[in-house]
Formats: structure tokens, C-alpha cells, sequence
């Protein structure tokens, strides 16, 4: 039984926190606060709680929340630490505490890539991160892109992928930035980094991207022009997906016309609409001489949260690929969004 512990109780970290205990090889053993807010106070009620900043102890007790320790305390406990930080406060964590003592470590997309030894999503390249120290679960947007392209590549002969991210501009609980009303290149000069974090999980990729932040806090669009280089007609490109539990195939003759009505749906189904899959619209699935169009939705709270549970496995090198995926899938009910349709 792997004992995890969850550095940082927020968007991703309580999300993996809930997925790790629904594992059977896996023991939650802790999370972390910086401070106590009512997260801190539902983690505390669900979960053993600790301090991320072992300075802050007095204020949890001042506030009547109950925590175990510190993060060095919980760090003392566990196998492996999913953290679930802030951006580029991994790296400060990863230099304070985890190079200190002999624990693994996950980290996610919001980090630079050199943080860790490899940048992970579980179709493409779980072999290769088995036994790893430090392993980097890559961004929401790019999470997305690893796993509709390699099923793609694997399937069928492509050259160079052009994709166009409209990217969410904040997650919903974020209160304090975002535009409002406008729309903003992402960054001003082509490409964007999304290229560079796929290439960095599929190497033999031929792909450029740009990206523009939206005033919506829902779900990112992905849009996206392939290259073939052979025949392929959208049939086949949805014989192909509809088979990968990871990918959820809607249409707009469902109703499903916006990330509104693909929230809408999920709400009835999922707990906080949870989408761990990525949503491509089939009927946006199109050929146009040698050239594939896909539009595609990425929630980008939950998309991430199989691919933590994998990369803990495949860290601490005690589950092949098919099995390891296989129990996420199973644990997290993925690939059964079809069945309410």
C-alpha cells in the first residue's frame, strides 16, 4: 500500500486527494493548508490536515482547526507527495523538502519541465516514467492535446498538428484577476509553450500552437488541424476514439451547442462536474483534402486527476500501463459519461 500525501488543498489537490482514496493500492495519509480558510476547515473534517508552512501552525490552532503537523511531519509519513502547489511554488518545495529526504515526488503543469526528471500523461508515455524520482503531470491544455494525438498517431499517419487553444481565462473560485470583457492572445507572439510541454511527452510530434485567454472560467476549446498522410475519413477517426475511455464523443444534435451545455450535463452526473475525459464534438470531426479537423473541450479542474493516480504508480513502479490506467478508469468511473446519453 503506497502512502501518498498531497501538498496543497486546492483546485487539483483536493480532487486528487478524493481519487487517491478511492485507489485499493494507494493510502491517503495526508493533505496540506497554507492558511485556515473553510478549505482548510472541509479538509480537516475529511482528512488528516497539516501545515504547509510549519510557521502558520498558531493560526490553525488560533482559528479551532485541528491539524497533525506540519508539512515536514507529513513528509516523514508518506512514499510519495503529489504536489499540488501554486505555480512555481513545486519547484521552492521540491528545493526546501523533497531533495532533502528520500521521497518522490509528483508535480504538475504549472511547473517548468526541468523540475522533474520527466513530463508524464499515461497514453503516451507511462513506460518511461516507472521508478522516476520526479515526475511533472503536464497542464490541463496540454494533458488534453497528449492524449487525442497519440491516439491519433498511433491509429494513423499524420504530419504536422497546427491547434488553436481558447483557453479559460481563471477557475471559478478565483475571484481576484481575469478580464472581463475582452479577449487576449496568449502569449502575443506565436507559438505558445503548449507545443514544447507535447513535444516533451511525444518527441516524433510535428506541432505548433497558439493559445487565447476567454472571459469564461467553464472549460478550455481546443481547435485543431491535422495533417494526413494517408486516407482517413472522419469514420474512421471516430471508430478510433470512441474506443479510448478517455475520450468522451458528444454532438451538438444532443444539445451539447457550448461548454455551457456540456457543465449543464455534467452537473447532473458528476460530483463539481468532474470531467476527467477529454469532450470532442464528433460532428466537428472533418477531412478537407490531406487536412483533419478536430474541436475539442477540456475541463481543466478535473482533467488532470487520472493522470496523477497513474503517475503515482508508475513513479513508485508497482503497476504495468494497461493495469495501472485500467484501475483509474474503473475507480474514477471513466468512460461511462456514454451511458447517460
Amino acid at each position: 500500500m503506497i502512502k501518498v500525501a498531497v501538498n496543497g488543498f486546492g483546485t487539483i489537490g483536493k480532487r486528487v486527494a478524493e481519487a487517491v482514496k478511492m485507489q485499493d493500492d494507494m493510502k491517503l495519509i495526508g493533505v496540506t493548508k497554507t492558511r485556515p480558510d473553510f478549505e482548510a476547515k472541509i479538509a480537516a473534517k475529511n482528512f488528516e490536515l497539516y501545515s504547509a508552512i510549519p510557521e502558520n501552525l498558531k493560526l490553525f490552532e488560533n482559528a479551532g482547526i485541528e491539524v497533525k503537523g506540519s508539512i515536514e511531519d507529513l513528509l516523514q509519513k508518506a512514499d510519495v507527495v503529489v504536489d499540488c502547489s501554486p505555480d512555481k511554488v513545486g519547484v521552492q518545495n521540491k528545493n526546501k523538502y523533497y531533495t532533502k529526504i528520500y521521497i518522490k515526488a509528483i508535480f504538475q503543469g504549472g511547473e517548468k519541465k526541468d523540475v522533474a526528471e520527466i513530463s508524464f500523461n499515461a497514453l503516451a508515455n507511462y513506460d518511461a516514467a516507472k521508478g522516476k524520482k520526479f515526475v511533472r503531470v503536464v497542464s490541463c491544455n496540454t494533458t488534453g492535446l497528449c492524449r487525442l494525438l497519440f491516439i491519433l498517431k498511433e491509429n494513423f499517419k499524420i504530419g504536422r498538428v497546427r491547434a488553436t487553444m481558447l483557453r479559460r481565462v481563471v477557475d471559478p473560485k478565483e475571484d481576484t484577476k481575469g478580464i472581463v470583457n475582452g479577449i487576449m492572445p496568449d502569449p502575443v507572439k506565436a507559438p505558445s509553450h503548449h507545443a514544447l510541454d507535447v513535444k516533451a511527452v511525444i518527441p516524433d510530434l510535428d506541432i505548433v500552437t497558439t493559445a487565447f485567454k476567454f472571459p469564461t472560467t467553464l472549460m478550455h476549446v481546443h481547435s485543431l488541424c491535422i495533417s494526413l498522410k494517408e486516407n482517413v475519413t472522419p469514420k474512421d477517426v471516430v471508430n478510433v476514439l470512441e474506443k479510448e475511455p478517455r475520450i468522451f464523443l458528444i454532438s451538438s444534435e444532443d444539445g451539447f451547442t457550448s461548454t455551457n451545455k456540456i457543465v449543464e450535463f455534467a452537473r447532473e452526473v458528476r460530483k463539481r462536474y468532474d470531467i476527467f475525459e477529454n469532450v470532442v464534438w464528433a460532428d466537428s470531426i472533418g477531412v478537407d483534402g490531406n487536412e483533419l479537423f478536430i474541436t475539442q473541450a477540456i475541463h481543466q479542474e478535473a482533467i488532470v486527476v487520472p493522470e496523477n493516480i497513474d503517475a503515482i504508480r508508475a513513479a513508485m513502479n508497482i503497476a504495468e500501463k494497461a493495469e495501472s490506467i485500467e484501475k483509474t478508469n474503473k475507480s474514477l468511473k471513466i468512460g461511462e459519461l456514454s451511458r447517460f446519453l
